[in-house]
């Protein structure tokens, strides 16, 4: 057996024991240590754990991480998600459909300061979702509707999966950040008309709700202003040069402890418990992000990405074709990985093969341009069956609903995301266009 196919071997295997829920950074670490040593040897694998670990963590472009995600935990604690989803319904509640519209204006509003999908859809599933069932919705239109917007919370920036995603290809945060703003925009819209049109298919699915007088509708603007604040603050420092990320994350994690402390909702032990979650999140990344490292080391010297590259420069596909099939992989991934996994194992093999090939753009436009479009196909998995992470979180606490009809819930989003994933497959320029003017 050559050193491709060994390679290729442990990866299949990496692969399973994730699907049978091995801990990502257990199996990496088991699967990529085992590999580096049997090829270089025990001593030279023991060497690279001396330098390799450290070089990977000790970024400081990492340090966004944990400020990101304790904004996201302030956020939480002030209660900001059932504001946004107030203000929304104010709004918008009393059309047809108009709660799940709701729920996924939320899920974008509060994504845009948290970063997290499950986060996201949790923190909007313990709001909407006795509304919606209060007004009559369907079990599978409410959870499918949250489910798939919490998927937001990974598109929209700032995105926890995105900034994984710049570490491993070393790419500009704050570039990435801005090539989702469209995308993450046109999501929104497009899961709102899925529930447009799905309404109109199945009319007692989400029946109207009562109207809202137009001076209550105004006066719920209030709650939303802090939260376009700090976005605006964030994401516009970013793109304007004003600070870095890890700058911008700090002021954004400050702002939103702010909000939670004025909200009265944040106590000492609220505080505590904050930085204990972040802590734990983080920790948990870096883990991978060290087993990730020990992965990618035997990923070198077993000459895997080499090897698929000769394979696919001799097929005489075209570049594009190739782009197809990875993101086919990645549908298929998505059913049976969770989002980081998926990342991790993939980013480290697909990234040199799309740089090495003529789309007719920078290498770090290809770079911005794959990472929005494997952020896109991240979010259809986290929807699709049988492991669809966020369906699993959100069908848990709604009990119910049966499961396969919180799948069936989601299936107007699939779509609705195959839809996205085409149009910026085919229009690179809308993921490309703010990052060209930073």
């Amino acid at each position: 057996m050559t050193s491709v196919e060994y390679g290729g071997l442990l990866f299949v295997i990496c692969l399973v024991l994730i699907a049978f829920r091995m801990p990502v950074g257990v199996a990496m670490f088991a699967v990529g240590g085992f590999g580096f040593a049997s090829l270089a040897g025990w001593s030279a694998f023991l060497n690279f754990l001396n330098t390799g670990p450290f070089g990977r963590v000790s970024s400081y472009t990492l340090s966004v991480i944990p400020l990101f995600l304790l904004m996201g935990q302030f956020a939480t604690r002030a209660g900001l998600g059932r504001s946004l989803f107030e203000s929304a319904r104010a709004w918008v509640g009393h059309y047809r459909g108009g709660l799940a519209i709701s729920a996924i204006c939320g899920c974008a509003a509060f994504g845009s300061i948290c970063g997290s999908s499950i986060a996201t859809g949790a923190t909007m599933a313990s709001v909407a979702l006795p509304e919606m069932r209060r007004s009559g919705y369907s079990g599978a239109l409410s959870t499918g509707t949250i489910a798939a917007g919490g998927t937001l919370g990974i598109l929209i920036p700032p995105s926890i999966v995105l900034m994984i995603y710049a570490v491993i290809t070393e790419q500009s945060v704050g570039k990435l950040f801005l090539a989702a703003l469209i995308p993450g925009v046109i999501a929104t819209i497009g899961y709102a008309v899925a529930i447009g049109i799905y309404v109109r298919l199945y009319p007692m699915s989400g029946p109207a709700a009562p109207s809202v007088p137009v001076g209550e509708r105004i006066r719920s603007l209030g709650a939303v202003w802090p939260v376009a604040a700090i976005f605006l603050s964030v994401i516009g420092g970013i793109y304007l040069g004003v600070f870095t990320p890890t700058e911008a994350a700090a002021i954004g994690a400050a702002a939103t402890c702010v909000l939670a402390i004025a909200s009265g909702r944040m106590d000492r032990a609220a505080f505590a418990s904050s930085l204990l979650e972040t802590a734990k999140a983080t920790g948990m990344i870096f883990l991978i992000l060290i087993s990730a490292e020990i992965y990618n080391g035997f990923l070198a010297l077993s000459q895997v990405t080499a090897g698929l590259a000769d394979l696919l420069a001799g097929s005489g596909l075209s570049p594009m074709s190739i782009l197809i099939g990875l993101l086919l992989v990645y549908l298929v991934l998505g059913c049976v990985m969770d989002s980081l996994a998926m990342i991790l194992l993939t980013v480290p093999v697909f990234f040199p093969l799309l740089t090495g090939l003529d789309f007719g753009y920078a290498e770090d436009e290809i770079a911005i341009w794959f990472g929005i479009l494997t952020l896109i196909v991240v979010e259809i998995g986290l929807i699709t069956p049988p492991i669809g992470l966020n369906v699993y979180v959100i069908n848990a606490l709604d009990r119910e609903t049966r499961l396969g009809e919180s799948f069936r819930g989601t299936v107007p989003f699939l779509l609705s995301g195959i839809v996205l994933l085409a149009t910026i497959l085919y229009l690179p320029a809308m993921c490309l266009w703010l990052p060209g003017r930073a």
